[in-house]
């Protein structure tokens, strides 16, 4: 997942293979939707605005997911523009290695229903739009393990 590169010093710094990260928390958000008795199949890239297709057999409803994956705690660089309201957002940091994974579960409704509080500095009117739009960690904190959401009929 980490290769290293060098930089304008001669020392050698960690490099993130940012498809690595990516394929890992579609995996592992994957895995803990199994785990939780749910259908899922993975998109492989096939769909690009979706990354998994969820569907929960006591409910008969299936969902769209988006996967956004980061190997430490930061900002998660998305445009405000590519959400959908109609897609769950799973947002999943890997820590170390034998550090626990975590996942922010979100509908992109809530997300689109406060910009401000989600994109925090980042956001700005939409004729100046920031140049590195990002959802803020903080706002996630309360959508921590929010699986219930693939419970709604």
């Amino acid at each position: 997942m980490v290769e290293r590169t060098k930089t304008n010093h001669t020392a050698m710094r960690p490099r993130v293979d940012r498809q690595v990260v990516g394929a890992a928390g579609e995996f592992l958000t994957a895995g803990k939707l199994f785990k939780r008795g749910y259908q899922v199949s993975v998109t492989y890239g096939n769909a690009k605005a979706i990354d998994l297709f969820v569907y929960n057999p006591q409910t008969g409803r299936t969902f769209k997911v988006q996967v956004k994956s980061q190997h430490r705690k930061n900002c998660f660089p998305v445009r405000r523009e590519a959400f959908d309201p109609d897609s769950i957002y799973v947002f999943v940091r890997l820590n170390g290695p034998s550090d626990p994974e975590e996942f922010f579960v979100v509908p992109g409704a809530t997300i689109l229903a406060d910009i401000p509080r989600y994109f925090g500095s980042s956001f700005r009117d939409p004729e100046h739009p920031s140049s590195f739009p990002a959802v803020n960690y903080g706002p996630l904190e309360k959508h921590r393990n929010n699986w219930g959401e693939f419970d709604v009929p």
